[in-house]
């Protein structure tokens, strides 16, 4: 069963969360996600993983009236805004909320776990197939 599990950060707040880590911080969120990312390439679970940049990095796009795209600095909706996916492979949804909660004790600032809340989407199988 295919799961795209999700981390999401507050858009507001992405600066001073990210300000919030030192260099020490970082190197350990790191080697915790690569750690992750490693156990689940192993296991045969790993479709993708992508971590993503911040609300500054992202455009919003619209069709214009003349079908053409509208583009505009920043995220489409204020609140959360997607920091990172996994999309993995498993053979129940009790996995796909194991590698969530590991994806949620990453550490933080400080190297205390995080416990972020973290999104787990089924992807319904191929409806052409």
């Amino acid at each position: 069963m295919l799961y795209m599990i999700q981390m999401n950060v507050d858009a507001a707040e992405w600066d001073r969360v990210m300000s919030g880590y030192s260099q020490e911080d970082m190197q350990a969120m790191f080697a915790h996600m690569e750690a992750l990312n490693n156990e689940l390439t192993s296991a045969g679970e790993m479709v993708e993983a992508r971590g993503l940049g911040g609300p500054s990095l992202a455009k919003t796009v619209r069709a214009g009236s003349d079908g053409r795209p509208q583009v505009t600095d920043g995220p489409a909706h204020k609140g959360g805004i997607l920091a990172g996916y996994w999309v993995v492979d498993v053979k129940s949804e009790e996995r796909a909320y194991e590698i969530a909660a590991r994806a949620s004790a990453c550490p933080g600032p400080g190297g205390k776990p995080g416990n972020d809340p973290v999104e787990v989407h089924a992807i319904p199988g191929d409806p052409t197939a």
